[in-house]
């Protein structure tokens, strides 16, 4: 179970010291394409498509907070970092078996997952040690405003396929236990005056620009994959959920606008609500040693 612990960059405001879980789903493959029976194929689709930037994403996030390990004299901090590093393994290798039935399904999302996993070598290449944390502190709020979504609305998985649904409540409760460890690594490195300010502002801008150059179209080849690019009912469905009922991307507008307050901190907004019972939710997935 994850604890509490105190953010010394947060005026002492709490976190959470995040714990690594070895869970395997075992997702139907055969389901891939369907398992979102509640709202239908656009919407898992949709979730099908953002999948497919995660076991690369990952292992981005892990190597940018990696290279500053070392630089960590905060032992709460630095447990935070290994738990951080192993929970991001596990979404990658997860996730990696279910992008394996996805390209199954639709081959064309190989060439998708590589073109995602060449621009972020392209990266690592070319970027300072310093902008890829920036950028891995961007996207990881940007994946903490999604998980967050998600929580707070649980009628988004009501309905659907069990090990999906599990899947993903399992991402979006670790990603809310983990996301201000990047932050605090980079806050400790980096501190809080305006070139920080500037650079981790700035890259979120940059990356949400980026994600969804690739997030928009890759989702329209799925649709069209599917035969599903002008099915109306699909759409209708996609803007309840994401627009008008749930709105779970409309939504993420004034969270994703917070990141620019000077002090922001991800536990300002203090979630940890979602995080009770997590293991008896983890229990029935938990591996074998």
């Amino acid at each position: 179970m994850s604890t509490p612990r105190t953010s010394k960059k947060n005026g002492g405001a709490p976190s959470m010291l995040p714990v690594r879980r070895n869970l395997k789903f075992r997702l139907p493959a055969d389901r891939i394409v369907d398992w979102h029976e509640a709202g239908g194929p656009h919407i898992g689709l949709f979730m099908n498509t953002l999948s497919l930037f995660f076991p690369v994403g990952e292992r981005f996030f892990m190597d940018s907070v990696r290279h500053y390990r070392d630089r960590i004299t905060d032992p709460e901090l630095k447990q935070a970092v290994t738990a951080f590093i192993g929970q991001e393994a596990m979404h990658g290798r997860e996730h990696q078996e279910y992008n394996e039935a996805l390209f199954a399904a639709i081959p064309q999302t190989v060439g998708m997952e590589r073109t995602v996993a060449r621009f972020l070598g392209f990266l690592q290449r070319h970027l300072a040690p310093s902008l890829q944390l920036s950028t891995t502190i961007a996207l990881e709020h940007f994946t903490a405003i999604l998980a967050d979504a998600l929580l707070s609305k649980p009628s988004v998985l009501e309905g659907t396929e069990p090990h999906y649904a599990a899947l993903w409540r399992w991402h979006a409760l670790e990603e809310t236990e983990h996301k201000s460890v990047a932050f605090d690594v980079w806050e400790t490195v980096m501190g809080r005056g305006p070139r920080a300010y500037v650079v981790r502002t700035g890259t979120l801008v940059f990356a949400t620009i980026i994600f969804w150059s690739f997030a928009t179209p890759y989702y329209l080849r799925v649709l069209r994959a599917e035969h599903r690019l002008t099915n109306l009912a699909g759409w209708r469905s996609f803007i309840r959920y994401g627009f008008t009922r749930e709105r779970t991307l409309i939504g993420l507008v004034g969270p994703w606008a917070d990141y620019f307050r000077p002090r922001f901190h991800p536990w300002d907004h203090d979630n940890r609500q979602y995080l009770e019972g997590m293991d008896r939710f983890a229990a029935p997935y938990q591996a074998a040693a």
